[in-house]
């Protein structure tokens, strides 16, 4: 198969003491889809088909000793002799074999598209290198709002696709989120070696989950190898965008570092600013009045110290819980006022480092990393997906909606169970009410462990106010406190924030979207604003598990399509149908009821006061990824 990478060109690798500590140390699947990868020895497929299972499997992956023995002995082989080598790369059938097999259950041949172009099995394409496409005009500018994951992105796919662009950063530095947050234990739910982009899979996490600074330093060392900065313009905020009919082109009004405003004229903006930019205080009475600091998680204070002093956190979700389970140890007390309880999972490797074997296969075994990037992503998105759709003929419980959902459950409820055996009060606070999965799920790293500890209490009877020295609750009791900590998230559902963005007409979109009914085609594009591109917009978020990295990827993609429409027509412009805009929401709200998310018992930042789901796709990554390969004819109008 020509489109899929051979890895057999770096072959043969030298003997070392390194390698024989890779192939001792490294996922045992991945080798096994190396190796079947290089040699096409299918029967090494079926010797290993009825020992691994999926995920969460009730009964875990067990591979005899003897079995991985011969598998290392096999690879080891190929790798530093090259004898066994297969000519060519595998065939679809195979390929999809593989996959299946290494992961524990049928992987459809629907994914292996995808998992060429996002596990990096095919080689890397230029845009402007190919056949046939004409150069880009040399008077047709884009700009980028944002220097996160997906601003990041587009950046990069402009450059490549020969666009002139510039991206304006409110920040002094890449990173976006991971710039931003900060605070004592904070990292990343999703999986290392898939939240990462495609085209540059990183083997150098130091853990399985990245930690906030390992995160960081991917996204600077990914600007570093780009020279992203030469086209960003720091310290910057945009405010307003207005677009011209008549010319085609957006006037956007950016503030300098010295407050100084200043316009600039462009024919395309892609937003990518993102939906967790933005932290939400809470609304509590009193919170301005306290005497000592209070703090948000997502804007932590560089010489904040915490040691010896009585803290209280308020909330649970997963910066809270990230947060409790550092700060613990070095505070005099801590008290975490619960709203309500989250779903936790226990994830053994949540915490793990990458083992020095490990990060050796991933550098230097030819195919590894690719295959296991899509491992990772099997096991924490769309293998997943079930999770989330409700089953019309479950009758189990109204906690559940399904079999699988009920069987997750019972794993998490089990988890809960096991670590709080001697403490019965923290279980009763601790245990959800609602189907897990239907909002967001918290992973353990130290959180269970945390409320453990004498020095810390999970306080649910609700604050009632901000005292100038504590926090009453709503019975009166009063917890003094010399430092608040508000865990209390972002304001997700005003998509646009303090940003103006009017189009034709002078229509305005934050009067359109309102302060939470957020709404467009793909979660990019609404009628009425040609050339404007909201990446990560309503309905796109993959919130069945991880994957954001690869929605804000396939959005560019489509996006550079869109503008490549544009430029070959010579046309001013791309305008989203009012047709597959309405036809489009319409799908995406038929499709909700099915979704574990609407289910009586959810509530969730994935709904609005009115229980509109606006955040989720509702459909798997592949999907998604299926339709945002380019723009569908009669979608869309160009203006010339």
């Amino acid at each position: 198969m020509s489109q899929v990478l051979n890895p057999a060109a770096s072959l043969p690798l030298a003997d070392s003491p390194e390698l024989q500590q890779a192939l001792a140390e490294a996922n045992l699947p991945t080798l096994l889809a190396v190796y079947v990868h290089l040699s096409h020895d299918a029967a090494m497929l079926d010797r290993f088909a009825d020992c691994i299972r999926p995920a969460f499997a009730p009964v875990p992956t067990s591979i005899t000793d003897d079995l991985a023995a011969d598998l290392r002995g096999k690879l080891h082989h190929l790798l530093v002799t090259g004898e066994g080598l297969a000519t060519g790369a595998p065939d679809d059938a195979l390929f999809q074999r593989i996959m299946s097999v290494m992961v524990g259950e049928p992987v459809e041949q629907e994914f292996i598209e995808l998992a060429f172009d996002q596990c990096g099995f095919r080689p890397w394409i230029d845009r402007s290198a190919l056949p046939g496409r004409a150069s880009r005009p040399a008077n047709f500018k884009v700009l980028v709002i944002g220097a996160g994951m997906t601003g990041m992105a587009a950046a990069i796919k402009l450059e490549e696709a020969g666009y002139d662009y510039v991206v304006i950063e409110k920040n002094a530095e890449v990173g976006g989120t991971w710039y931003e947050n900060r605070y004592p234990g904070v990292g990343v739910d999703t999986p290392s070696h898939f939240y990462s982009f495609s085209w540059e899979i990183w083997p150098d996490w130091h853990h399985y989950h990245p930690q906030g600074a390992d995160m960081q330093r991917y996204m600077v060392e990914v600007a570093d190898k780009y020279g992203l900065r030469r086209n960003v313009q720091f310290n910057t905020r945009v405010e307003t965008l207005v677009y011209d009919e008549a010319s085609g082109m957006w006037t956007v009004t950016v503030r300098r570092p010295d407050g100084r405003t200043e316009d600039l004229v462009v024919n395309a903006v892609i937003n990518g600013h993102g939906p967790v930019n933005r932290f939400k205080w809470p609304d509590i009475p009193g919170l301005a009045d306290f005497n000592g600091p209070v703090v948000h998680t997502a804007d932590w204070p560089a010489d904040l110290d915490l040691k010896g002093k009585r803290v209280a956190v308020i909330g649970t979700a997963a910066s809270a819980a990230q947060l409790v389970g550092a700060i613990a140890p070095e505070v005099a007390s801590l008290t975490v006022y619960q709203r309500t309880p989250h779903w936790v999972i226990h994830n053994p490797e949540i915490a793990d480092e990458v083992s020095a074997g490990m990060q050796w296969a991933l550098r230097n075994i030819p195919g590894f990393k690719e295959w296991f990037r899509f491992k990772v992503y099997w096991a924490a998105a769309d293998g997943l997906f079930a999770n989330v759709l409700q089953d019309p003929a479950w009758v189990g419980n109204d906690l559940a909606v399904s079999e699988l959902n009920e069987m997750t459950r019972q794993y998490a409820l089990s988890y809960l169970h096991q670590k709080f055996a001697d403490r019965p009060d923290l279980i009763e606070k601790l245990t959800p009410d609602f189907p897990i999965f239907s909002k967001r799920i918290v992973l353990d790293n130290g959180w269970f462990d945390a409320l453990l500890r004498p020095n810390v209490t999970l306080e649910n009877k609700g604050i009632a106010r901000i005292l100038p020295n504590g926090i009453e609750a709503k019975d009166g009791s009063v917890f003094e406190c010399d430092v608040i900590v508000c865990a209390t998230g972002f304001n997700v559902a005003k998509m646009l924030g303090n940003l103006t963005v009017k189009g034709i007409g002078g229509r305005d979109l934050g009067a359109e979207w309102g302060e939470e009914d957020a709404r467009s085609y793909m979660g990019m594009c609404v009628p009425g604003y040609p050339n404007y591109f909201h990446t990560v917009g309503p309905n796109s978020a993959p919130n069945h598990a991880a994957g954001q990295n690869l929605i804000s990827e396939c959005q560019i993609n489509w996006i550079i399509e869109a503008l490549d429409r544009v430029t070959e027509a010579g046309a001013k412009s791309f305008e989203v149908t009012e047709q597959a805009y309405d036809d489009w929401n319409r799908k995406v709200e038929a499709r909700m009821p099915q979704m574990i998310w609407s289910h009586p018992r959810a509530s969730s930042y994935y709904m609005n006061s009115k229980r509109r789901i606006f955040l989720s796709w509702p459909w798997r990554l592949v999907d998604f990824f299926n339709e945002t390969r380019a723009p569908a004819e009669g979608s869309y109008v160009l203006h010339r």
